[in-house]
């Protein structure tokens, strides 16, 4: 980054602290503008420790100055608002797929542990680099796994399509090892990871592992995840692999598992597209869900939520924002990918 870059985006930063606190106090219907999604207090820099949110810096305006904030975000119009839902999570995104405007936000660029939700950007880099129809030989590593999930036999071979629906239905972490060392290396897997997450400008990802399992220094962004999401939104072969409701996998001679889809959006929530859930005693409940009513395609991610609360918080973030799409004034946006060319091709 250039100094004078750095110069500029430093001091959209500090202007944009300012710029929140309007934001945060413009008064929601029928409340008081203490409640009305103002900057509440500060969530805890890794969760669960308590601690304040570290100072913003250059990388948090990514998508607006008003991105840098900690707290609640949404601009309410002067009249016709609906209240936003109460989300029990840490950090929330809702974006407009097709705009790439932010409806509204909570601590947008905190760091947070992924969990599953990670297994989206692993599929979306590896997807482009893998043929769907290759036999990839499971290793000891992805057998040795822990939670296994889809069960993997040492020495066996699977075909990468059928991995990739046991990654995204019922969130194997055996089959993400497997898909990562099939384009290589496990080290090359991960390095697609990230140069993805980098190209998409998605700057608060740090991917350690492919399958969301907690790793030192592992981290993502509610901001980053929605950048994520728009991606995987473009790939075809993605959505037809999240959005299966059930498959059967076959494990070895005789043995065969039945995959169910663990994210009920699609069942339960008209328009309901896609997605990943996760979960870890670190991460809690993490969450990406997409929907498409009437043209327009909405995103939502949460992380650090309180546990079994992630969907249906995602629906009511998803309704609101169905409701108040172009009725609200953005809050920030989805920045395009680098101009670099795509890593996965």
């Amino acid at each position: 980054m250039s100094r004078a870059r750095g110069a500029v985006i430093t001091v959209a930063v500090l202007v944009a602290a300012a710029a929140t606190a309007a934001v945060a106090l413009h008064p929601s219907p029928g409340s008081s503008p203490a409640a009305s999604g103002g900057a509440g207090p500060a969530a805890s820099a890794s969760p669960g420790t308590g601690t304040q949110k570290p100072a913003a810096t250059p990388r948090d305006a990514i998508g607006g100055p008003l991105l840098a904030s900690h707290g609640l975000l949404v601009r309410y119009p002067a009249t016709g608002a609906r209240k936003l839902p109460k989300v029990p999570a840490s950090a929330w995104v809702l974006a407009d797929a097709g705009t790439g405007q932010v409806l509204a936000a909570r601590d947008p660029h905190g760091l947070y542990p992924p969990a599953s939700t990670l297994k989206v950007l692993t599929a979306i880099s590896l997807i482009p680099a893998l043929d769907p129809d290759m036999k990839v030989v499971a290793s000891r590593r992805a057998t040795s796994v822990e939670p296994n999930i889809v069960g993997l036999a040492r020495g066996h071979s699977y075909r990468v399509a059928d991995l990739f629906r046991a990654l995204l239905l019922i969130s194997a972490n055996d089959a993400a090892v497997a898909l990562t060392q099939a384009t290589g290396s496990y080290s090359r897997g991960i390095g697609l990871m990230n140069a993805e997450a980098h190209w998409l400008h998605a700057d608060d990802v740090v991917a350690r592992n492919p399958n969301g399992l907690p790793a030192r220094g592992q981290v993502v962004s509610a901001y980053d995840e929605a950048l994520i999401a728009r991606q995987a939104l473009t790939l075809p072969a993605f959505m037809r692999y999240d959005s299966t409701l059930s498959a059967s996998f076959h494990i070895k001679k005789k043995k065969w598992v039945g995959l169910v889809n663990q994210n009920n959006l699609l069942i339960n929530y008209p328009g309901g597209l896609g997605g990943k859930i996760g979960w870890t005693e670190k991460a809690r409940a993490t969450y990406i869900g997409m929907a498409r009513r009437h043209g327009v395609t909405l995103i939502v991610t949460i992380l650090h939520c309180r546990a079994l609360a992630e969907i249906k918080a995602g629906e009511k973030l998803l309704t609101w924002g169905f409701k108040m799409d172009h009725k609200v004034t953005p809050v920030g946006t989805l920045v395009p990918p680098r101009s670099a060319p795509n890593p996965a091709g």
